[in-house]
């Protein structure tokens, strides 16, 4: 599914136009992206918790080259489902 097949599932569900879906959706994402910059958290009960963590600095390996290489320590953001959202796609 990609962002415009949300939209329009939005729109269908809630019985809005898809111009005010796309406003309601983007809003959403928008949102939860600043939640992840200020707070680093976000719980939806019944859905699931995103999270941004530190990964730390390690060892990889240039598929190429097959030469060792340090990827540097990065923030990534983790999601884990919740309880909910398990079983309905059981």
């Amino acid at each position: 599914m990609t962002k415009a097949d949300l939209i329009a599932k939005v729109a269908e569900k809630t019985e809005i136009t898809k111009t005010e879906a796309e406003k309601v959706v983007g809003a959403c994402l928008e949102s939860i992206k600043e939640i992840l910059q200020n707070d680093k958290k976000l719980t939806l009960t019944g859905f699931g918790t995103f999270e941004v963590v530190q990964r730390k600095e390690r060892k990889g390996r240039n598929p190429q080259t097959g030469e060792e290489m340090i990827i540097p320590a990065t923030k990534v953001v983790k999601f884990k489902p919740g309880k909910l959202l398990k079983e309905a796609v059981k």
